[in-house]
């Protein structure tokens, strides 16, 4: 998850408090709040094949647990982010932290994959609201070199939360019941908004001329954001769904209220995925038209203009794709395979975040003496190198340790071209469109995301499906119970495997099992590689130096941040 969002110039006017302690331990309140959720993100990729488990979801059901946050926050992140300097950044702190709450107490209590997946998009809506207030605040609460050094704290603190976020999620799950990782919420998102009270200080921009509250609603660009959630949701949805009702031709009937689909017919797939570009099309065109007009916009497009921008933003958005993609399959491969307890998946997956944490310092002074271009190269380089070498490694025999190693030198890389890209994208933005340029790097890299889980893990599914139906050709079983088994093992991640090495008479079958989630995590690994050397090639297009003005139709200080 990024942690870079819509930061606002320094606003006019600040309630800043004036004792220092008191405003160290407001950076403290917010800090832990940005934490909270930046480690629930991270804690749902190891408990996903307990959930899975428990509550019998398919593996469609699963992409959209952990896809859902991340395109609700994507979708949400910049109008929140201009609603707060509207109406005050603790006020929607606040409120953001509420509805994280509120969710999550929602999702501890889930009974099914629907009433979770809801229950995630509510999260997503606490999430977009906490971000953007969150260095909103900061932002106004310190100046100068004050403000290096807490934005450092601001950014230590989370990163090492992060790393925490599988470690304290397996040891949750190991110890109590998946739901108590949600539940766990409750306490310290109340303890959070009595410490935004009484610590945060109100801040929001001076604002000239009349027309209240409803005047302020209408500068918020909330036609933009239901284009961008409808057009981006239709494309996770198409990628989510193809596996299960067919890419082309309808594999099983569909009906949704008066519209349906019979099988052998065209599938609803292909016609979710048009209507997704048709609502991003009309979402170009909208912004393009209120740009031109001088109304607040979500998406700038005279920012692609920029070429370090431009490209910048589509290496963050495929960064993003390989390592959400990669924390989706792995605790779903070891479980399948192991029956590995979520502390042990944490093996594999904490050492990614360890090598991003550590390689954090050593990017800054890498980049003094190499410059943060090469820097970022760099970072992609060991990142394709690690997500190629678990391809060609792993296994049926492969644990989480031996998954390790990979992950630590991909969490390496990713912690070198995490740490740089950013001001690398923003370096030539006009001052006066930071906000606007750095919520909507924060949005690629959430797509990203959403899209990562989306596209690998159907790589993964139907994978697994196909591989698993191929080793059973040749058996004596007959042809309705093959396909039943591959159905089985593909509909539900690969937990299936468990139960097939719970009977001794089935022992071949487990073993066919192993064999197919290790060959669709290979095949997931390797699409993982190429669309990391795709984010590599676009890097190579990243040259520092002066780039265009971009002709936005705004006028100055109309941005929306």
């Amino acid at each position: 998850m990024s942690l870079t969002s819509s930061v606002s110039p320094p606003p006019a006017r600040t309630a800043a408090p004036s004792d220092a302690r008191r405003r160290r331990l407001g950076l403290v309140v917010i800090s832990l709040g940005v934490s909270l959720i930046v480690v629930d993100a991270t804690i749902v990729g190891v408990l996903l094949p307990r959930i899975v488990a428990g509550l019998g979801m398919t593996t469609s059901e699963a992409e959209w647990v952990t896809s859902v946050y991340s395109l609700v926050f994507a979708a949400l992140l910049i109008p929140f982010g201009r609603a707060g300097d509207l109406f005050g950044r603790r006020r929607l702190f606040v409120l953001g932290t509420a509805v994280f709450t509120l969710a999550s107490v929602v999702a501890a209590a889930a009974g099914d994959g629907s009433a979770l997946i809801g229950a995630r998009a509510l999260q997503g809506v606490g999430a977009a609201m906490v971000l953007p207030a969150a260095l909103s605040t900061v932002n106004a609460m310190f100046t100068g070199r004050e403000r290096a050094a807490a934005f450092g704290t601001y950014g230590a603190m989370i990163a090492g939360m992060a790393g925490l976020g599988p470690l304290i999620g397996g040891a949750i799950a190991s110890a109590a019941d998946w739901r108590w990782a949600f539940g766990v919420n409750l306490p310290l998102g109340l303890a959070l908004i009595a410490g935004a009270l009484a610590l945060m200080p109100e801040t929001r921009p001076e604002r000239s001329g009349t027309g209240g509250a409803g005047r302020a609603l209408r500068e918020i660009d909330w036609t933009g954001g239901v284009l961008a959630a409808l057009g981006f949701g239709a494309l996770v949805c198409g990628l989510i769904e193809g596996q299960t009702y067919g890419w082309w031709t309808a594999t099983r009937p569909f009906h949704t209220g008066p519209v349906g689909w019979p099988e052998g017919g065209l599938s609803p797939v292909p016609v979710v995925l048009g209507l997704g570009a048709v609502l991003l099309a009309a979402l170009a065109v909208v912004e393009r038209a209120r740009a031109a007009a001088g109304r607040p916009v979500m998406l700038d497009l005279a920012l692609f203009r920029i070429p370090s921008f431009r490209h910048g933003n589509l290496a963050a958005a495929l960064v993003n794709v390989g390592e959400l993609g990669l924390v989706f399959v792995l605790p779903l491969f070891l479980l399948g395979v192991h029956g590995t307890a979520p502390l042990q998946i944490s093996v594999a997956i904490l050492p990614m975040a360890a090598g991003a944490f550590l390689t954090g310092a050593v990017a800054h002074r890498l980049a003094r003496t190499r410059g943060p271009v090469r820097v970022v190269r760099i970072g992609m380089v060991l990142e394709v190198a690690a997500v190629l070498a678990l391809a060609l490694t792993v296994s049926a025999t492969t644990t989480g340790f031996g998954l390790a190693p990979w992950m630590f030198v991909y969490g390496v890389g990713l912690g070198l071209t995490s740490a740089q890209l950013t001001g690398v994208a923003l370096a030539d933005v006009p001052r006066e469109l930071s906000g606007q340029a750095s919520g909507t790097q924060s949005t690629a890299r959430q797509i990203g995301a959403a899209l990562g889980i989306a596209l690998i893990g159907t790589v993964f599914a139907t994978g697994l499906g196909r591989t698993m139906a191929g080793r059973l050709e040749g058996t004596e079983l007959p042809p309705e119970q093959r396909a039943a088994i591959a159905h089985e093992l593909r509909e539900s991640a690969g937990t299936y495997a468990r139960e097939l090495h719970a009977d001794a008479d089935r022992a071949a079958l487990a073993r066919a099992a192993d064999e197919s989630l290790a060959a669709a995590t290979r095949n997931a690994a390797l699409a993982t590689g190429a669309i990391l050397a795709l984010g590599l090639a676009v890097s190579l297009r990243l040259r520092p130096g002066p780039a265009p003005r971009p002709e936005s139709g705004r006028r100055r200080g109309q941005s929306e941040s």
